[in-house]
């Protein structure tokens, strides 16, 4: 394996449309949805076994999390743990762990990876990745990874693809996040749109570079301590100037603006597993079009409807279609799936009434 290649997870997201299951104090990327014996953090790691050297393998995360994932990931030595402090989206999370990596290797060359995400062509996958690496390690691009999409969907990102380059690359053209149906329907049949998947490929130096040229509010942070990067002292260091980061996408503070921006185009079966409907899509379903999820469920006259219920608890039901059933032990979800989009605005309002006594 090649020892330039780093792999960084993005493991420290709340995942709150994913309500009441996933929580503040275990978000949805450290539960086994899918029954099978591994957390989707697991899975992350676990796919991308041999296309890079374990010990290259990190995970970013906020700090209220580490317990879990050395739980979790008992193999992990300490140093491949960032901790953030504070929760300030995905601009500082690549540019700590960029200045990191750089610190230890100045060749480097980085792919930044959701830790919540489903694939269901694990081979194909690999292949995408060894691919966009390929890629990096023969051009001056920051590369993200487009999904060839398969429905108008409104929760993800889209990017329209330009100018071939070889492969499956091409030139960016623009960047749209979350379009209503109508659009999203236009930009399905129109061929050039895929979706943003999440997944971004860099060297080192090369998003350093983008960071001090488009995005110098969060970079200028970093660069104040180069100087402790790869030493005993680099944590304290980011305890103490983390927080004071803008609260920023990298999409919006460098995707949209670099020049040299590229996507590879793929198609591996990827969810992002935001949401109960995703789940639902993916989730084996009786005749009536109903999943009950890890739970047992007795539903008469009752369609399309998905039902996910901690512990033993049976579930009955009669004549409901569309609808979303999610308990714990001290919350109950139902709404219609048509409205899975609203579930982080309910949850936003069941902090308002009761704080965080629910969250």
């Amino acid at each position: 394996m090649d020892k330039n290649r780093y792999c960084v997870i993005m493991c420290g997201g709340v995942g709150s449309r994913f309500w009441p299951y996933s929580r503040a104090a275990m978000p949805k990327q450290f539960i086994d949805f899918l029954g099978t014996g591994r957390s989707l953090l697991q899975m992350a790691v676990d796919r991308m076994a041999g296309l890079v050297p374990f010990e290259n393998m990190l995970m970013i995360t906020n700090k209220s999390y580490a317990d879990i994932i050395r739980q979790q990931l008992p193999e992990l030595k300490d140093n491949q743990l960032l901790l953030e402090p504070a929760r300030r989206n995905t601009a500082p999370c690549v540019a700590w762990a960029a200045h990191h990596i750089h610190a230890l290797n100045p060749n480097a060359k980085i792919m930044m990876a959701p830790s919540d995400h489903l694939i269901i062509n694990e081979g194909k996958f690999r292949q995408c990745v060894d691919q966009a690496y390929q890629f990096i390690e023969t051009h001056d691009a920051i590369v993200t990874l487009g999904i060839q999409p398969t429905r108008p969907e409104t929760g993800y990102g889209y990017i329209q693809v330009g100018e071939h380059i070889e492969g499956d690359f091409s030139a960016v053209k623009t960047f749209t996040e979350k379009p209503n149906e109508d659009l999203a329907r236009v930009f399905l049949d129109s061929g050039e749109f895929f979706w943003n998947s999440g997944m971004f490929f860099w060297s080192s130096l090369g998003i350093l570079t983008a960071l001090r040229n488009y995005a110098p509010s969060v970079e200028g942070v970093f660069e104040q301590g180069v100087e402790y990067f790869g030493t005993p002292d680099e944590q304290e260091f980011i305890n103490h100037h983390f927080e004071s980061c803008q609260n920023v996408s990298i999409d919006v503070a460098v995707m949209e603006k670099a020049p040299n921006v590229f996507v590879q185009t793929a198609s591996f079966g990827w969810s992002d597993l935001g949401t109960w409907g995703a789940l639902y899509d993916n989730s084996p379903k009786t005749a009536d079009g109903n999943v009950a999820q890890n739970c047992k469920a007795l539903l008469f006259n009752s369609h399309n409807n998905m039902v996910a219920v901690a512990g033993d608890k049976l579930v009955v039901a009669s004549g409901l279609d569309d609808y979303i059933i999610a308990d714990v032990a001290d919350a109950l979800l139902i709404v219609p799936r048509s409205e899975e989009q609203k579930i982080k605005l309910y949850v936003n309002e069941v902090k308002t009434k009761y704080g965080d006594k629910y969250l």
